[in-house]
């Protein structure tokens, strides 16, 4: 099981090298991950975008360039559609964001055209290294669906479950995160967390422990929950936190980075492969860990 994210890397390279394909790559941290992968024998890459600035961005931060091939296609949007049929046409296994609007790349990838459309929910799916947490975190969705309902919630879980299956955590305890640990009839959130820690009891989401409503204290410290006299076997050992929307895991996500250090790593799921996706201000290590992450999930 893998607890720290710097594992990524064995695990990822263990799984066997991967291709992948960079839409709109012509940006200086993006290219820093991505020929760092390469040098470590993680993928090998295929950079399309602006051939022009692409090939001053190596140069000039004088990065590694064996096993790289750049598609040279100047309008963005045209490169998001050829780094998405790369993967269609099994010439890569997996794609990654590069100097392109979310919004723009996502449209390539759900082009009926594209064929990379499944019939899964797409999520985000986050993962921090605290230095203060026994293990990783997994946050979702803070980065994809803005107010998700009951329905979305139980597919955002089986894509986190997804992803912590393929790193080796085989029952993964889920806080179905609220602002208080009971269940009030005024507050959606809470209904729904009860409804879910429900439907898993009963068979109907599988492959994880589910527990809610949870305030995030409990979710992470056994000595909140004994304070608060809450018995649950996700409390103070969560792996995965599920936000009710995407405001409070857009918050949480970046507190834990900015005020707690945590590095991170983060995927799209629920497409035919996985998309690296993180925050265009997140550093090359993060882009890094989210690549070997999408290498491992693809």
């Amino acid at each position: 099981m893998v607890k720290r994210l710097v594992e990524l890397m064995d695990v990822a390279k263990k799984k066997g090298k991967k291709v992948l394909s960079v839409a709109v790559a012509q940006d200086v941290e993006v290219l820093k991950a991505v020929t760092e992968a390469v040098k470590l024998g993680i993928v090998d890459a295929i950079l399309v975008g602006d051939k022009e600035s692409i090939v001053d961005i190596l140069k000039k931060e004088r990065l590694y360039k064996d096993n790289i091939k750049i598609v040279d296609e100047k309008d963005p949007s045209k490169a998001a559609a050829a780094a998405v049929k790369l993967v269609s046409e099994g010439k890569a296994q997996f794609i990654m964001k590069g100097m392109i609007k979310t919004a723009d790349l996502l449209r390539a990838v759900l082009n009926k055209e594209a064929g990379l459309r499944g019939k899964e929910l797409l999520s985000h799916v986050m993962i921090y290294d605290v230095p203060s947490y026994h293990k990783l975190l997994f946050l979702t969705d803070g980065g994809m669906l803005p107010y998700p309902n009951l329905e979305e919630k139980a597919g955002i879980i089986k894509n986190a479950v997804f992803v912590t299956h393929k790193m080796g955590i085989n029952l993964p305890k889920i806080a179905s995160l609220c602002a208080v640990e009971v269940v009030n009839p005024t507050m959606q959130a809470t209904l729904d967390a009860a409804v879910l820690t429900q439907m898993n009891r009963r068979g109907q989401i599988n492959g994880c422990i589910v527990d809610g409503p949870l305030s995030l204290d409990i979710a992470v410290s056994k000595i909140s929950a004994e304070h608060k006299q809450i018995t649950s076997e996700v409390a103070g050992d969560t792996d995965i936190l599920l936000v009710p929307n995407i405001e409070s895991g857009n918050l949480l996500g970046k507190s834990m980075t900015y005020f707690a250090g945590a590095e991170s790593a983060g995927i799209i799921v629920g497409a035919k492969c996985p998309v690296v996706l993180v925050s265009r201000s997140d550093s090359a290590k993060s882009k890094l860990y989210s690549i070997a992450l999408g290498s491992i999930v693809s």
